[in-house]
């Protein structure tokens, strides 16, 4: 290995390069770069001046990347002008984001993001490769940048304060990297012990960065510095070629000549495993100092790194110290002094250093500063192109120079014709503004091809950016009905996991069974793949691969499974007939309701008003992205003629209830009323404090209706709502009595609707013909479920966290109360408040009173469903008024409650809690800018089930925000899926498996709605064909790509899918053997046969018997002419061809027969 001047070095590796060499991969980059438009901030004096002088300013969020890019880069004589530069940004979430778009602007000058960590050192000596490799490549960039030799411009290095506050191990400290080429010779065994001591791990497949895998003569890596994985094909120990590949299809993208393979990992094997070793010690006074286990004197600050010449800008002065005090915060808990001073820096040092050597720094926040950039946030909100034409033109004659960013240059062309009076000019990626007489210096309309997340409207510069998405409100997309479950499942596998060897599976014909593992097997001298199916007793059936599509992996309404079925009994018939039966009665419910929404005409509510955009105005957060999108699809729904249904997802926090109340202030502001149902008292109290608080400025009238309010006074709200004077009507199950007349409901709003009984549910579906509903959910439903009611249902799912939320810390563990006590006094000192979850009313009293002689200094408050309305509804209003330090609470408080200054949770006796149910109760903290931690406490492991260890594994490691859908999808498989269908399907989910049920629901509502050309795929083509087709051992040596790859094959559905199949196994593993091209074969030519109408082939002595086959005149001539020799039987509808009898020879006469029967049926179409 090695070469391309790279020097070797003592321990027979070769040093990693610096980055920038021609070998590297070429990063994808947008169509174009915009860094021209950079210059436009020259026209302002106060841009010019902190450009050339430096200071502090107010920058409106959205012009921020903007004006950071043209600071750097748009002014001649600016101080960052041809120096390396490092932008500062509060978390590594903002500081990620800054950089794309940063890149944007800039291109194709380089920038860079430098991550934190992502974990402590505590927890782990090494980051995950993914992030070590950002690090790594952008510090070598930055110090490179030293050189006076460096080529290029200098690099843009975007960094979080958290990162700052750690120190990095000296590069040299590093394990040794090397470089592949192409013609050289390389030793598998040899690269796979330099591979794991660089710090990569060895897989089965590559999916991330710091991962490699070797399979027969290939080896797959993923450098942790480059954006793709490259595949290296050997000859014997010869390179043969070296090619850059995509993780998510493991399909080729192009060729390289060289690699350079970089370090994984930011410090050498002996040291990590060292400190691995330390870690593993239980008892901390026997574990030693980080100084005896690491070189922490070869541990440095990053900014002591960076060039002395560096320009520092701020992007967010406001967020730089919270964050500092908060990571430090954690560091001070989990080390002590000596040891946090050797492995990270404390804020003083860093804001020293920052005001020593900032130049520039930017605020969002108005606190005085000389400068001010202003601008507005791009928001046309038109529904076409001739709504958002007037606006677009206005801005022009107002003296805007505008801009507008299209992904795809093909959808610009198109608008740029129909707004051809506008003369709508292209921005191309050599032009130059240098001065005011440039043609783009001038109020126009230009358009560029680039991708930009976010545009502004600055009327000092009089220059908007519109990124595409922000010109149009997002259309409303008609449901047709018709769309084929399978085809919306094609492609997809048909269980939630992955299979493996012990799993229990449904088959369809005959029941529950464990699979084994796969066996290859001689049968009458043909060798064939069998799944290996235990089923009761000692019954076992080997069940051929080209039947794969009949099993799917058993998911139960509950955690467990039922008893294996016995082959040959009745029982699982009977089960499969009753749920057939069920399925058919709830599809036809679904498709009658669903048919009678589209036939009634509701209310079309009128586009929005100024007391609506004065409403939206005084939100006083940034929407995101997903919540924007939800509101604008909610508001179409509400101006259409047909009644709105649609489902609301999301996490917790995220957002859903704005979202409700812009609806309601909608239809109250037309003078519609509005029902908002929850579950519990306790949410139902929070909604009418958060819509009487929303609202208190405008002249609506809002009610509640619960246990907290006398009998009286609820018959008092809902005789007001019925007579008209309540205008927003909140409450829980009550509101569905039979006293509920409302004089004119055009808005029902569901939370957590998937909570409610089912008779509760039955009144909510009589109640969704006539009104316009929105439900909500804050725990998201698995993807399947979701495909397969989205022909039923309208759903937005918002999965972007709010700005400044920041993921839970979450701790698993056994119960510690010294833990616990540290825990509950560093809230108090932070001045926050804490949940304690006890979920036993009997024993939740005496559990506070231990906690008080824990905690003699803090204020508890218990709060439990079976205390009285006005106790309880007194002890969550001193909790909510900050009255108590903490509130010991049984689940109670796992939906709505809405405190954000409290911070801490613990949870007793976590193992007992299902997993949705942990992450809907982990929601209840985390609400704020505050940093919260999760303490999920269980007695001892020895009292701890499989199951349960589980799911709190899960929950520890779905930390991140947004894990919504991955926690949804993990608890399905642990606790089950009855619940989502409901109780009356639950049984049959029991017993037949979800996905088998789902299949037969699936069918059902195809059935009862109307008929769809091409819906029926029918049954699998039955060919009986003697003929080796299986997966060699040695092609493809691990069980779950053999799984894959059969399950592939077996549901492909179209030819195209066959030849992409082919093409990715030749990639992956090499030449395709004998045997699988057989099975790709056989399955290419059942789907040619039953695209045929053939249903079923076999072999009668020496002839091959095809049924059945369905042509006339011409096509039985040109059959005869291709087929020499064979025989059309139109009475009994089939085809006879004579054969060889030699088995080997029967295959190519099948192949044949597919091509022949394919052509000649289309030949008469």
């Amino acid at each position: 290995m090695g070469g391309g001047g790279v020097a070797e070095s003592s321990a027979g590796f070769v040093d990693w390069p610096t980055p920038g060499r021609a070998t590297r991969a070429a990063v994808v980059r947008p169509a174009m770069s915009l860094r021209p438009l950079l210059a436009h901030l020259a026209d302002s004096p106060d841009g010019v001046k902190l450009a050339t002088e430096g200071g502090r300013a107010f920058v409106s969020q959205t012009m921020r990347p903007y004006l950071l890019a043209a600071l750097l880069d748009g002014v001649d004589g600016a101080l960052a002008a041809g120096r390396p530069a490092i932008v500062v940004a509060g978390d590594d979430r903002q500081a990620r984001d800054l950089a794309v778009d940063l890149r944007t602007w800039l291109e194709p000058r380089p920038v860079r993001f430098y991550p934190s960590r992502g974990v402590t050192y505590e927890s782990h000596l090494a980051p995950p490769p993914h992030l070590t490799g950002l690090r790594i490549a952008a510090l070598d960039a930055l110090v490179a940048a030293d050189d006076p030799a460096a080529d290029g411009e200098p690099p843009v290095i975007v960094v979080s304060a958290v990162a700052l506050s750690e120190k990095i191990p000296d590069p040299a400290l590093r394990p040794h990297g090397f470089t592949l080429k192409v013609g050289e010779l390389l030793d598998l065994d040899e690269v796979s012990l330099e591979l794991v001591a660089a710090g990569y791990e060895r897989v089965d497949q590559v999916d991330d960065r710091g991962q490699f895998a070797i399979r027969g003569g290939i080896l797959d890596v993923y450098p942790a510095t480059e954006d793709r994985a490259i595949r290296v094909d050997l000859f014997d120990i010869e390179i043969e070629s070296l090619r850059w590949f995509s993780t998510f299809t493991q399909r080729s993208l192009g060729e390289a000549d060289s690699v350079e393979i970089a370090p994984a990992a930011e410090l050498a094997a002996e040291h990590r495993e060292a400190a691995e070793q330390a870690a593993l010690l239980a008892d901390d006074d026997e574990r030693p100092d980080v100084s005896q286990l690491l070189p922490v004197d070869r541990f440095h600050a990053f900014l002591d790194l960076a060039p002395d010449d560096a320009a520092i800008v701020i992007a967010a002065e406001e967020e730089i110290e919270p964050a500092l005090a908060d990571h430090w915060q954690d560091v001070t808990a989990a080390f002590h002094d000596t040891d946090a001073r050797d492995l990270y820096v404390n804020p003083d040092t860093i804001t020293a250093t920052l005001k020593a050597r900032t130049s520039i720094a930017l605020s969002s926040l108005d606190s005085g500063q000389e400068m001010e950039f202003r601008a507005q946030s791009a928001e046309l909100a038109a529904r076409s192109l001739k709504e958002a034409e007037p606006e677009l033109e206005k801005l022009v004659r107002s003296g805007y120079r505008t801009f507008v960013a299209w992904p795809r240059r093909g959808e610009g062309e198109r608008a740029a014709y129909n707004l051809a009076r506008l003369k709508a000019r292209w921005f191309g990626a050599n032009d130059h503004i240098v001065s005011n007489k440039d043609p783009y210096a001038e109020p126009a309309l230009n358009f560029a091809e680039a991708t930009l997340r976010d545009g502004f409207i600055a009327a000092g510069l009089k220059l908007a950016i519109l990124p595409e998405h922000r010109l149009f409100r997002r259309k409303r997309t008609e449901r047709t009905g018709g769309q084929s479950v399978r085809q919306r499942r094609k492609g997809a596998l048909r269980s939630f996991a992955d299979l493996r060897t012990g799993d229990i599976i449904v088959h369809e014909d005959h029941g529950l069974a464990r699979f084994a593992g796969f066996e290859t097997k001689t049968v009458a001298g043909i060798t064939r793949d069998y799944l290996e199916l235990e089923f009761a007793g000692t019954d076992k059936v080997f069940m051929p691969v080209d039947q794969l599509a009949k099993i799917s992996r058993y998911v139960g309404a509950g955690g467990s499974h039922p008893p294996l079925s016995k082959l040959g009994g009745k029982s699982w018939e009977t089960m499969k007939s009753r749920a057939r039966r069920a399925a058919s009665e709830l599809a036809g419910e679904l498709i009658n309701l669903y048919a009678e929404r589209r036939r009634r005409v509701g209310h079309s509510f009128p586009e929005d008003s100024d007391w609506m955009r004065d409403f939206e105005g005084r939100f006083p957060h940034q929407e995101t992205a997903d919540q924007r999108e939800a509101i604008d699809q909610v508001k179409v729904d509400m101006e259409s003629a047909r009644p709105m249904d649609r489902l609301v997802c999301g996490d917790v926090g995220y957002g859903k209830t704005e979202v409700a109340l812009r609806a309601a202030f909608k239809a109250a502001d037309d003078g519609k009323q509005v029902l908002v149902l929850a579950p519990t008292t306790i949410l139902a109290q929070q909604h009418f404090g958060t819509f009487s608080e929303r609202l208190k400025d405008y002249p609506f009238t809002i009610a509640h209706v619960s246990r907290f309010r006398t009998p009286q006074e609820q018959r008092e709200a809902i005789g007001a709502f019925n007579d008209g004077k309540v205008d927003i009507l909140i409450g829980t199950h009550r509101l569905l009595g039979k006293d509920m007349r409302p004089k004119d409901l055009g808005l029902l709003i569901v939370d957590e609707e998937q909570r409610f009984g089912v008779k509760q549910k039955e009144l909510l579906r009589q109640l969704k013909l006539k009104v316009d509903v929105i439900a909500m959910s804050a725990t998201p439903i698995p993807r399947t479920l979701q495909m397969s009611l989205a022909g039923l249902r309208d759903i937005s799912v918002i999965e972007t966290p709010p700005e400044g939320r920041r993921p839970v810390k979450t701790y698993v563990g056994e119960y510690d109360e010294p833990l616990l006590k540290q825990a509950l006094e560093r809230e108090k000192a932070r001045g926050g408040q804490a949940f304690f979850l006890h979920n036993r009313v009997e024993s939740i009293d005496e559990t506070a009173e231990r906690l008080r002689g824990l905690c003699p200094d803090m204020s508890f408050v218990v709060a439990h469903g079976q205390m009285e309305e006005t106790v309880l509804e007194q002890r969550m209003l001193t909790f909510l008024r900050g009255e108590a330090d903490v509130l010991v609470a049984t689940s109670i408080i796992e939906s709505g409650i809405d405190v954000p200054t409290a911070n801490t949770l613990i949870v007793e006796r976590a193992d007992l809690f299902g997993l949705s149910q942990l992450y809907q109760i982990r929601g209840r903290v985390g609400r704020s800018r505050e940093r919260a931690y999760a303490y999920l406490v269980y007695p001892s492991h020895a009292s701890l089930t499989e199951d349960a260890m589980k799911r709190l594994t899960a929950l520890s490691d779905y930390t991140e925000l947004g894990s919504g859908f991955k926690i949804a999808m993990r608890d399905l498989e642990l606790r089950g899926a009855g619940n989502l269908l409901g109780d009356e399907q639950s049984g049959h989910v029991a017993a037949l498996g979800f996905e088998l049920y789902m299949a037969m629901l699936d069918e059902a509502v195809a059935a009862a709605g109307p008929a769809v050309d091409g819906e029926d795929e029918g049954e699998p083509v039955r060919m009986d064909v003697n003929v080796d087709a299986y997966v060699p051992a040695d092609y493809i040596p691990y069980e779950q790509a053999k799984i894959d790859t059969h399950r592939r094959i077996a549901g492909a559905r179209d030819l195209a899918d066959l030849g992409a199949l082919h093409e990715e196994l030749e990639d992956r593993f090499g030449p395709v053997p004998e045997p699988v091209d057989h099975l790709i074969q056989l399955q290419q030519a059942r789907i040619k046969l039953g695209q045929a109408g053939v249903r079923a082939v076999s072999f009668k002595q020496d002839r091959l018997s095809v049924t059945p086959v369905d042509i006339e005149g011409s096509q039985v001539t040109a059959l005869k002419e291709q087929l020499p020799g064979c025989l059309y039987e139109p009475g009994r509808s089939q085809l006879s061809v004579k054969v060889d009898k030699d088995p080997a020879k029967r295959f190519p006469a099948v192949v044949k027969a597919a091509d022949v029967l394919l052509a000649v049926t289309r030949l008469g179409a």
